[in-house]
């Protein structure tokens, strides 16, 4: 908390939760910064309490990263995740019956999305487009991320959305023949900058992304990317796509990059 001055406390608020933080209201136990905020979080529901915290670890975890600072806390992150998974109605530590049977159905559903992916792959290109979205909705519905179908809104199209954790992510997919630039990248960046604060992008490119494109993109954006490449290694390797959205997540909090690959995150 004192990162943050009551100028930048209340910007946080007001851009992340639609919260006006300085309402009295939420001074009832004292006005600093910490008291308010534990007020809030002892008054919201469950899922904003949630929605709340990850922005707020996001936050300290980049504040860390820029100044170099290793963790003053003992075991914060277990202690971050343990408080998330109570809120959100999950187990902090599921049963080995309970692991053995989540493994034995990811290798089928891994093993399915493979086969969907290669059957995408022989199809022509318009037909391969509307293929390509279903198969990443299907994919995103076996790791139980609540997958959307693609929909339009007046002047736009999305081609999806999914819910990892307390975010929503809107879809950008693309199969084409070169690499994506920075038009493309910042377009889709202009659909999430029109949404909630809380709204993040994924944007799945088959060809990837060209170097220029990405380093004229910049850092610091609410956009992660994969390429055809991390989809292969994610599904040969048999990795969970919630674990590997959740680690592009964190190196992207980390680092600024929106786009790190599968074989770096992972390392063999």
């Amino acid at each position: 908390m004192l990162d943050f001055s009551d100028a930048s406390f209340a910007e946080f608020f007001a851009s992340e939760l639609q919260v006006d933080i300085d309402d009295p209201k939420f001074s009832v136990k004292g006005g600093s910064k910490g008291k308010r905020l534990r007020y809030f979080l002892q008054h919201c529901d469950d899922a904003t309490a949630v929605r709340a915290l990850a922005a707020l670890w996001e936050h300290r975890v980049e504040y860390l990263t820029r100044n170099d600072t290793r963790d003053p806390v003992k075991n914060a992150e277990d202690r971050y995740q343990a408080l998330i998974n109570r809120l959100s109605g999950k187990s902090a530590r599921p049963s080995a019956t309970t692991s053995a049977a989540v493994t034995a159905i990811d290798s089928k559903k891994i093993a399915k999305a493979k086969s969907d992916l290669l059957q995408v792959s022989s199809l022509g290109p318009q037909a391969r487009g509307y293929a390509y979205e279903t198969f990443l909705k299907d994919l995103f519905d076996a790791f139980g991320l609540a997958a959307q179908e693609p929909f339009r809104l007046r002047g736009e199209q999305i081609d999806g959305s999914f819910q990892l954790g307390s975010d929503v992510y809107l879809l950008e997919a693309k199969w084409q023949g070169h690499p994506i630039g920075v038009a493309d990248l910042h377009t889709f960046h202009g659909k999430i900058e029109q949404k909630a604060a809380w709204t993040r992008g994924l944007f799945v490119s088959n060809s990837g992304f060209s170097d220029d494109g990405l380093a004229a993109f910049g850092r610091g954006k609410r956009v992660i990317c994969m390429d055809g490449l991390d989809l292969y290694e994610m599904l040969d390797r048999q990795l969970p796509l919630t674990q590997v959205l959740e680690r592009k997540v964190r190196r992207a909090a980390e680092t600024g990059s929106p786009f790190v690959r599968v074989r770096d995150l992972f390392p063999v």
